[in-house]
This record gives structure tokens, sequence and C-alpha cells, in this order.
């Protein structure tokens, strides 16, 4: 099997390496940044992909996810205007992070090694590294996100999409809420649907882990319309005067910025959902983009998660689709014998039509809460999947 670097170790790179690695792959992850990496507030719904790895290696959803039994959508006045029985698993990107980097070999995930630049021929690829050194490998997976430099490097052409709304997101101490506010809450995922909008609140892990009622977090994610152009650059732009492309950090929003989403929350929102909102310390903020790739493989680089197809949140599918790049990408090899080229080529037919499936339907739905006002409480097309509504 061949010799693999990965550029990149979150949820993505790490769990491509450990797949790789099983599948008997000599890997070795490069992450440019020199602690374990954070992302601080940030839920994310844990679908089967996801938690593949840790299942299959004897970890359980319930050691890392919340879980709710029930799908319920709020009027303005807080009374219920749709409820479905559907279970969910939530947790955080945290706590999934920290579960799989436990399963990797130390001294095969390399933090402070940024991947500057890489060429290739047809023996193999060789990255130079921030600090002058240099690596090969048979095969160089990039990992490296929505600012992916190697999609940079590789698709100059392809360039972000805005989808002319932000995220607003933030957590909470649910011990903190009121005992109300806590009883909305405590098993169910809650949405509101307004005019061109819509927010949704579910319970993730502790900072720490914990996933008993009491100690976990709530979690709100708020989509909101910001016209691209001076809205969107004042909003991104930060107390400290730098103006982020993607997202817009825990503590970095203006006080303005800060004070004009409490005023809508509390204007706008159920009393239930307003109270989380109102009460974050420091939410922060995501611009919302579209990226498509016509291909995810060169030669012997390939390009996944976010590096390849970045899509809306609306699905609950970006770590998923991730971490399915990763599995796929292992079949592949191993049913080419190592054979990276023809592996690759596999491969990327498989992930393409997936990436670009997943990506409409993300568009479908967002475009359908922010701007067409089709967006319906109990509609099937909401549930999360990653191959299609539940699945």
């Amino acid at each position: 099997m061949p010799s693999v670097i990965v550029m990149g170790g979150s949820l993505g790179g790490l769990t491509a390496a450990l797949v790789l690695r099983d599948a008997g792959c000599d890997v070795r992850v490069f992450e440019r940044s020199s602690s374990a990496l954070q992302a601080r507030g940030a839920g994310i719904a844990a679908l089967d992909a996801t938690l593949r790895y840790l299942t299959e290696n004897g970890g359980r959803p319930q050691d890392v996810c919340s879980s709710t039994g029930w799908i319920r959508f709020l009027r303005a006045d807080a009374s219920v205007q749709h409820e479905q029985r559907h279970r969910y698993l939530f947790s955080s990107w945290n706590t999934i992070y920290r579960s799989l980097l436990r399963l990797i070999d130390p001294e095969r995930y390399a933090l402070g090694h940024e991947v500057v630049t890489f060429d290739q021929s047809a023996a193999g690829v060789v990255v130079s590294l921030a600090d002058g050194s240099r690596a090969s490998a048979d095969l160089l997976v990039c990992a490296d996100g929505v600012g992916s430099a190697a999609r940079a490097r590789l698709l100059p052409g392809v360039t972000p999409s805005y989808a002319g709304y932000v995220a607003w997101r933030g957590t909470f101490p649910e011990r903190d809420l009121s005992t109300a506010a806590r009883a909305v809450f405590a098993d169910a995922i809650t949405y509101q649907v307004l005019a061109a909008s819509h927010i949704l609140v579910y319970p993730i892990p502790g900072l720490d882990g914990s996933l008993a009622r009491g100690d976990r977090l709530i979690n709100f994610v708020w989509y909101v319309n910001v016209p691209e152009g001076h809205d969107l650059d004042r909003l991104m732009t930060g107390r400290d005067g730098v103006r982020r492309a993607v997202t817009l950090p825990p503590g970095a929003a203006t006080g303005e910025a800060v004070a004009g989403l409490r005023r809508a929350a509390a204007d706008r929102l159920a009393a239930p959902i307003a109270e989380v909102v109102t009460s974050v310390a420091e939410p922060f903020v995501q611009a919302i983009y579209d990226i498509e790739v016509p291909r995810m493989a060169s030669g012997r680089v390939c390009l996944i998660g976010d590096a390849a197809f970045a899509v809306r949140p609306h699905a609950a599918a970006g770590t998923a689709k991730a971490a399915q790049d990763g599995w796929a990408l292992a079949e592949e090899l191993t049913a080419r014998h190592g054979d990276v080229p023809a592996a690759l080529a596999a491969w990327e037919r498989r992930q393409l039509a997936l990436g670009q499936s997943l990506l409409a339907r993300t568009r479908e739905i967002g475009d359908s809460s922010q701007f067409s006002g089709t967006f319906q409480p109990g509609d099937p097309k909401l549930i999360f999947g990653l191959h299609g509504p539940g699945r």
C-alpha cells in the first residue's frame, strides 16, 4: 500500500489518516497549527459517517453524543407549530476531534508543520514545509479546508460563492437557563421559522465532553441574510479591525454587531430561543459559502472535505462528507492493491457525484428559507442526512 501525506489535521484529515493507516498505508499528517485544534462553540449533528470510525473501533455513540427524540417548531409566542418524533445524535467538533486524535500515533500527527507547496511526478509527491524541510509520499491527501491552498493551486478558477447569508452561532450552559427553557430543549431539536430566516437550537456535550443533563451546552444556529458588499464587510470586520473571510471567532465580533443580534432576538424569537441567544457571551459568525470543484484528483494529489466541496450546513453533513471521502479512498486503494492513479480515478467518480448531490440539496434548503419563503415546518426534505433526507 502507498505512503500518504495528509495535509490538514482537522476532522476530515484525521479520519482519512486513520482509515488509510488501517488499510495498510504509511501515513503522516501535517497540521499547520502548533497546538491541538479547537473549535469553540461548534455543535454538529453526528451522522453515521461522522461516527463510523469510532463505532467500528469499539466506541459507542452515547459516549460522545447527546441525543434528542423530537423535532419541534415553535411559533413566536412559543406555542408548538409542529412536532414529530425523530432521533438525532448531536456532538461538538471538539468532542469528536479529541476522540479521534487519541487513536492516532502521536509521532504520525505533526503539529506546527505547514505545507506551503508541493510538486509531483509519475513516481510520487514532494511537499515543502514552512520550516524549509521537505517530505515525500506516493499520495498527497489535501484536507486543508474551505480556504484550501491546495485547491487554489490545482484549480485556480474555483472560487467560493457567497450564499447571501451568515450563520450566527453560540453555546450556553444548560444549567444556567431558566427551568422553562431547559424543559423545551432537553429532548428536542427546536426550530423557529421567520421571514427570510430560521434558527435551530439543540443540546451538545459540555466543554469537558459531559453528556449529563444540566452539564451539556445548548447550541444555537441562526441564519440571517446579509447583503454582499458593505454590510457583509462591516459585519465580518472584528473589533480588532481585521476583516475575516469566513469565520469571525468568539470574542471577535464588534459590540455593535452583538448588540444588534440580541435586540433582534428579543424582538423576533420565541422566549426560550431568545433566552439562549441573548445569554451567549461571545456569539460568533460564519459567512455561508458554496464551493464546487470540477474534479477532486490530479495525478497523485486529491482534495477531500471542504477543500473540495464546501456545502451549506442545512443537511448537517459537512463533517460526514469529509469522513466519507476518507473511507471511500481507503476502499478504492484496497480494491486496486495500492495503485494510486487507478484508485483516485474510481474514487473521484464516486465522491464528485456525492458532493454535487449534497451541495444541490443544501442550496435548495437554504434558498427556501432565506429567499423563496417555501421552508415549511415538518417538510421531509429538512431531515438531516449525507445521502438524502434521513439517509
